[in-house]
């Protein structure tokens, strides 16, 4: 995985280059999600190398139907001539990375045991944006294995304020 990352780095950021170059963040973006999903299907990733299969069919299957921006069909054609196409997952994850912190916003997630009514995760992001001054979205998700709390993934910080994670460590502390 961290091998798929490494030779992933160098394309994200010439993708990132290019479509702030153009002014098409949000549409690479999307293009790049789409090309990611379609990468990591079982049914294409055998596609990849196989020389009965032209470079230029399988990068058809990567773009969404419709117009689509030509120096994304030509950045495509770059990652087939180099072998990269299956590094698309890992290129669309590193490119909202730098998206995210060109843009100043913090990608948080919220785990909680029962489901968070929109006031709570309103006030639950402008404490986040207070705390690391920067716009947050926010993905809300439900584990009922947390018996009770929240764990926040903001990044590098990871907050735990399971019922989980404090009987866990009830346990160790009992233990010793």
């Amino acid at each position: 995985m961290s091998q798929a990352i490494t030779f992933a780095r160098p394309y994200a950021r010439a993708a990132f280059a290019l479509a702030k170059t153009y002014g098409r963040l949000p549409q690479w973006s999307q293009l790049l999600g789409f090309a990611a999903i379609a990468a990591a299907d079982p049914s294409v990733q055998p596609l990849f190398g196989d020389p009965r299969v032209s470079a230029s069919t399988v990068t058809d299957l990567l773009v969404p139907p419709g117009d689509v921006d030509p120096t994304f069909a030509k950045f495509l054609d770059v990652l087939a001539d180099n072998r990269r196409l299956a590094l698309l997952p890992e290129i669309s994850a590193l490119f909202e990375q730098l998206r995210a912190e060109a843009e100043q916003v913090l990608r948080a997630k919220v785990v909680s045991a029962q489901p968070l009514e929109t006031a709570e995760l309103a006030k639950l992001r402008e404490s986040l944006k207070r705390r690391f001054g920067r716009e947050v979205e926010l993905a809300a998700s439900v584990d009922p294995a947390l018996i009770g709390g929240a764990v926040i993934d903001a990044g590098d910080t990871v907050i735990d304020g399971s019922l989980r994670s404090k009987l866990g460590r009830l346990g160790a502390a009992l233990a010793h």
